[in-house]
């Protein structure tokens, strides 16, 4: 043993020996009765007290698991599920549920639509797996939500209302930032429905993170920022790919710069969610819907920096992992989604339809207090 070694014995022993004693001093009653103290202190803290300063995105959700009743679904749904023969497995605490048990080929009716889209409400992303639906029949479930949007931006399937994503070893997954469908619409999609045809063995799930988590995890002055906030989104991302002497015409059958805040009212629900989507809103031209002002290009920069990382925290996140023939439903007002590009060289075959919604807008009234 060299000399060095018996210094860093020596040095390690004599750390030990001063750590002891300071545990004894620090906790003279030990680890149970230090817990107990904590937790008879701490019960009668209102919740946000309880959570450390550096702790928002847990304190985050655990807001929004209050708002739900401390539940993962309403005690209706649960025995809603049990009568159908259907079970939930949840993948986080506030979002994300498997529907085991269903088959979405069958002639479902209306009273099982009402269940699956009252599942979506309360749980903001569903799953099934094993569905295989054909492009007629993954159209036609999505039109027991309502209307459907047609997407003019990517390449369709037989019918013109589905959107295909598909990646191999010559075109890599794209899609791996977080984002809500279709900003720059008017009247963004309520929910999309995405199947997944060719699954990679390894890789190639989507991760979706609550925006009433995110939005509850807010500092509070940041909460109070954001109130009257809107920005102006666009498809711009889109343009670069389409020859110029297309962009006027592109432009005149589908608005170019929409207006939406930056907090929306989720219309079924009445909760607050964070609504950004970092590829389509103009950074620099965020404005006070008041008095439609915009506000100077250093602080929108300081308020976009702020948000684009807060769905990204892991507390508000869910991971689906697909298989073939396994859908997705996930409410846009609700959730963002990112999907991984972790899966080259494999191929990845995902088709989407998207329900149609109405135009965002904020309720202060409703938003927590």
């Amino acid at each position: 043993m060299t000399a060095n070694s018996n210094n860093a014995i020596e040095k390690n022993e004599e750390y030990n020996r001063n750590a002891l004693s300071l545990l004894g001093k620090l906790y003279p009653h030990g680890r149970v009765s230090e817990i107990a103290e904590a937790d008879k202190i701490n019960s009668g803290l209102p919740l946000e007290q309880r959570f450390r300063p550096y702790s928002l995105s847990g304190l985050g959700v655990a807001l929004e698991y209050q708002q739900m009743g401390m539940r993962p679904v309403s005690v209706n749904l649960a025995n809603q599920a049990a009568r159908f023969g259907y079970e939930f497995e949840h993948l986080a605490v506030t979002l994300g549920t498997v529907i085991h048990n269903i088959d979405l080929k069958d002639e479902l009716s209306d009273e099982q639509i009402s269940f699956i889209r009252q599942t979506l409400l309360e749980r903001k992303v569903i799953f099934f797996h094993n569905q295989h639906l054909s492009e007629d029949q993954q159209v036609q479930f999505g039109k027991r939500f309502g209307t459907l949007d047609a997407f003019p931006f990517g390449p369709p399937g037989k019918n013109p209302y589905l959107f295909y994503i598909h990646h191999n070893e010559n075109r890599p997954g794209s899609e791996n930032n977080w984002h809500t469908d279709v900003t720059w619409m008017e009247n963004p999609s309520l929910g999309s429905i995405a199947q997944v045809d060719v699954a990679p063995p390894i890789g190639g799930s989507t991760l979706f993170s609550d925006s009433h988590a995110a939005y509850l995890g807010l500092p509070p002055d940041l909460k109070d920022r954001l109130q009257h906030l809107y920005g102006i989104n666009d498809y711009r991302v889109f343009m670069r790919k389409y020859p110029e002497e297309l962009h006027n015409e592109i432009k005149q059958k589908v608005p170019f710069g929409v207006s939406h805040p930056l907090l929306r009212t989720h219309p079924e629900t009445g909760k607050t969610a964070l609504y950004v989507h970092l590829g389509f809103i103009r950074q620099d031209a965020l404005f006070d819907g008041r008095t439609g002002e915009t506000l100077p290009p250093d602080e929108c920069k300081d308020i976009i920096r702020q948000l684009s990382v807060q769905h990204t925290r892991e507390e508000y996140v869910c991971r689906f992992r697909y298989e073939a023939g396994s859908i997705a439903f996930w409410d846009n007002r609700a959730v963002q989604h990112y999907a991984a590009s972790d899966y080259w060289p494999h191929e990845r075959v995902l088709r989407r339809v998207t329900v149609s919604g109405d135009r965002p807008y904020y309720d202060p009234s409703q938003a927590p207090s």
